[in-house]
Order: C-alpha cells, then sequence, then structure tokens
C-alpha cells in the first residue's frame, strides 16, 4: 500500500532535478501535490503557509542560505511534526549519520533510483525510518564542537535563524532591516538574542559558528 494524496516540499536549488523528481514521483504517488523551494528562505516562507497542511519535505543539506544540516536542524527545532527525508551527494556515512542524529525521518542519495525514493517515501509515511540499503550507521558524539553548535542553533526563533542567515551572507543591519521590513533597532536585538543563544561576542564569530555546520560542496551534473 502506498499513501496518497500527499502534500509534499521538494527543497532543492536545481530545477532540473526538482522537476525530474517531482515528474518521476507523480506516477508511484497518488494524486501528489508537490511544492518546491529553491533556498532556505523559500522553504520557510513556504512552511508559514499553515494552511497548506505539508505532510513531508524532501530537503537537499546544499541550499542557498543553508549550511550543511542547519536548515535541517531549524526545522525539527520548529516543525517537530513535519517528517523531513534528507535528500544529498553526499552518501558516506557519516552525513548520514548525521541527518538523522539531528532529526532526519530518512536519507535518500541523489543518486538512488525513482523507485527507491517511492519506497523511501512510503516507508517514512507509515513512520518507519529509512537508509541506503548497507549503511552501517557511525556513532556521533554529542560533546563534539558541530553537535554544541547544533544544539544552540535549535534555540533560535525563525526570524533570528533568518537574521543569522543574512548575517552568512554579509548583509549589514541596514539592508538586513529593510529586506525583513522591520526598524535597524529590531535586527540589532536579534542580534544580541543570537549571540547570547550561540555563545558568541560579534557578527563574525556567529558566522563561523553557522559554518561549523557546513560541508563540502558536491556538484550535481
Amino acid at each position: 500500500m502506498k499513501p496518497e494524496n500527499l502534500n509534499i516540499i521538494i527543497a532543492d536549488d536545481h530545477p532540473l532535478f526538482r522537476n525530474a523528481l517531482r515528474q518521476a514521483l507523480n506516477s508511484g504517488l497518488s494524486n501528489t501535490r508537490w511544492f518546491e523551494a529553491d533556498s532556505a528562505d523559500a522553504l520557510q516562507k513556504l512552511l508559514e503557509q499553515t494552511h497548506q497542511g505539508y505532510d513531508l519535505v524532501l530537503l537537499d543539506l546544499q541550499m542557498p542560505g543553508s549550511h550543511g544540516y542547519s536548515t535541517l536542524i531549524h526545522l525539527r527545532a520548529h516543525f517537530p511534526e513535519l517528517p523531513v527525508i534528507v535528500i544529498s551527494a553526499h552518501e558516506d556515512a557519516a552525513t548520514i549519520s548525521r541527518a538523522l542524529h539531528y532529526g532526519g525521518a530518512g536519507f535518500i542519495p541523489k543518486s538512488a533510483s525513482m523507485e527507491t525514493f517511492v519506497e523511501a517515501i512510503t516507508a517514512v509515511m507509515f513512520g518507519d525510518i529509512w537508509l541506503p540499503q548497507g549503511i552501517e550507521l557511525v556513532e556521533i558524539n554529542d560533546e563534539d564542537e558541530t553537535d554544541k553548535v547544533a544544539g544552540k542553533l535549535s534555540e533560535l526563533t525563525p526570524q533570528q535563524y533568518k537574521v543569522l542567515q543574512m548575517f552568512a551572507e554579509g548583509l549589514l543591519n541596514k539592508q538586513i532591516a529593510y529586506d525583513l521590513g522591520v526598524s535597524e533597532a529590531t535586527i540589532k536585538a536579534h542580534a544580541t538574542a543570537i549571540f547570547r543563544k550561540l555563545g558568541v561576542r560579534n557578527r563574525t564569530q556567529a558566522v563561523i559558528a553557522l559554518q561549523q555546520l557546513g560541508m563540502e560542496k558536491v556538484e550535481i551534473n
């Protein structure tokens, strides 16, 4: 039995991949409604439309505005009832293990067949965890620096997380205030809260902390 009438978000910055995935999965998942996001910010805007009732997110770890596992960590902190399957060109045991450690409901390599995607989505929709065959998970040390940063990042509000992303893009407080439609004083207040929660003293240290969750870029042909 396969799930039907799902609302699924494909969060990936490669339009050709999103289109191919959507078209291929349509035959295996009946009456599915697809929503697309090409950046962490676009994904956040979709999720703020709570009336849609999303059932699943297929999340690429390397979208614009996302630093490795940062978006996954943010999603699990603020949308705990929404399952997330990580899709990635990184297929090593360490990456897969961290994806599950940070709350992923499954992991699908981008090289997987469409049949595998349907199998994984079906398993997760029925409450299972899905992993590629033959993968042996590695133990994640809760005391390592990356994990400590992840815990602190999960404490940020959605607006604070968005401001931190814009810090990472090198935007000034004035530019961020304009883009978000708020005052500079509000951005400064967010910055103070971000620094406190991350245990840092300034923007540079905050961005460095965020970048600890990143990974080497893998290009998809």
